[in-house]
């Protein structure tokens, strides 16, 4: 890596600086900025430095991730999208795909990733996209939605049924048959350029399909969806940061009744809430992130607790710093208010809180030690 992590860390906050809110209020990050970053291998740094990325270990991305999450979410939401399609790439393509891909997802274009539809949320068993064979060619069709970061994406990775299973492919977003349309006003990240994708006989070169056959599509799904499970707990944890640094703030700053808000006990119990939400949210990420790098078999259970946890102790704790600010931070764009409204999205994408609760619960069952 180029720079050291606390360079990068200021860096990033050099480009925000206090324009997250305005971003937030006209929905859009600027381009020209998305694409600098990823020129700069800051949108997905856990690519190895090989394909021109920082090759960051889980932890220390996680480290940046958070950074970036309480400083913009939309923004996180982009680096998160990027990374996920950067992971998928290594993961299930060949050495010539990650050779081909990898130093243009580390050189400026921008992707997203496409699973869920109208139809197959939770349920990607559900899922009706699919990839056929034609001569030299593939041919895709189907409709995604909420794919993060579509609006902005050069590709898109797009999962869908292929032979006896499943597959991901990339497209390109220019391609003929493609048609993104931008969400307008979403709940929370609302600069994040979600959109609905629909693929119509879109026909492209037979390697596109990353590794180039079939796989089970829970391995596909199970796959790609690892890294934006642990990118979105670390999110989680910047937010948390960012509740509590205006939390503490505000209830220091302002006096109520003669003396200042931390000095009352109802109060001062909310920022201990919020202190707590954020330590927690940073243990259980912490945890995930070296199960990563030590390669261990419980990863996955580890990184859909943490993301389940950090998520939902978001949510908690952004509602817990509006209590505190009130109509301080009830104004649209303040960082309390979009912590509030990105924080409930977190409860909702890659995997819902009642999904991950489920797969939780399966693998308490499935202990040896269980009944």
């Amino acid at each position: 890596m180029g720079e050291d992590l606390a360079g990068a860390l200021t860096a990033v906050t050099l480009r925000v600086g206090d324009l997250a809110g305005e971003w937030d209020r006209t929905g859009l990050l600027p381009l020209d900025l998305l694409h600098e970053l990823g020129a700069e291998g800051r949108l997905c740094a856990e690519v190895p430095e090989e394909y021109g990325g920082w090759g960051l270990s889980s932890m220390h991305n996680g480290t940046y991730t958070a950074h970036v999450g309480g400083l913009c979410g939309s923004l996180r939401s982009v680096m998160t999208s990027q990374g996920m399609a950067a992971w998928t790439v290594r993961r299930l393509g060949t050495a010539e795909q990650s050779a081909g891909y990898l130093p243009r997802l580390t050189g400026g274009e921008l992707a997203a990733v496409g699973f869920s539809e109208p139809g197959a949320g939770s349920d990607l068993a559900a899922m009706t996209t699919t990839v056929r064979r034609d001569g030299d060619s593939i041919v895709v069709d189907g409709h995604k939605k909420w794919v993060t970061a579509a609006h902005y994406a050069d590709l898109l990775v797009i999962v869908g049924r292929y032979e006896d299973g499943a597959a991901a492919v990339v497209v390109p977003a220019d391609a003929p048959g493609v048609r993104v349309e931008r969400i307008t006003d979403p709940l929370g990240c609302r600069a994040a350029g979600h959109a609905d994708v629909r693929l119509d006989g879109v026909r492209l070169p037979a390697d596109s399909v990353l590794g180039g056959y079939a796989l089970p599509l829970s391995l596909l799904v199970t796959t790609a969806l690892a890294y934006g499970r642990i990118s979105v707990a670390w999110g989680c944890v910047g937010i948390l940061r960012a509740c509590l640094a205006a939390a503490t703030a505000h209830a220091a700053g302002r006096e109520q009744f003669g003396e200042p808000l931390a000095g009352h006990q109802l109060v001062a119990g909310h920022l201990a809430d919020i202190f707590t939400a954020e330590q927690v949210a940073s243990r259980v990420c912490e945890h995930a992130s070296r199960r990563w790098d030590e390669g261990a078999p419980d990863q996955v259970v580890a990184t859909v607790l943490a993301k389940h946890v950090s998520a939902t102790q978001a949510a908690r704790g952004a509602a817990t710093a509006v209590q505190v600010l009130a109509s301080a931070g009830a104004r649209d764009g303040h960082p309390v208010a979009r912590a509030y409204r990105d924080a409930k999205l977190m409860e909702i994408i890659e995997g819902s809180n009642e999904l991950c609760r489920l797969m939780l619960a399966q693998h308490a069952l499935s202990r040896p030690e269980a009944p």
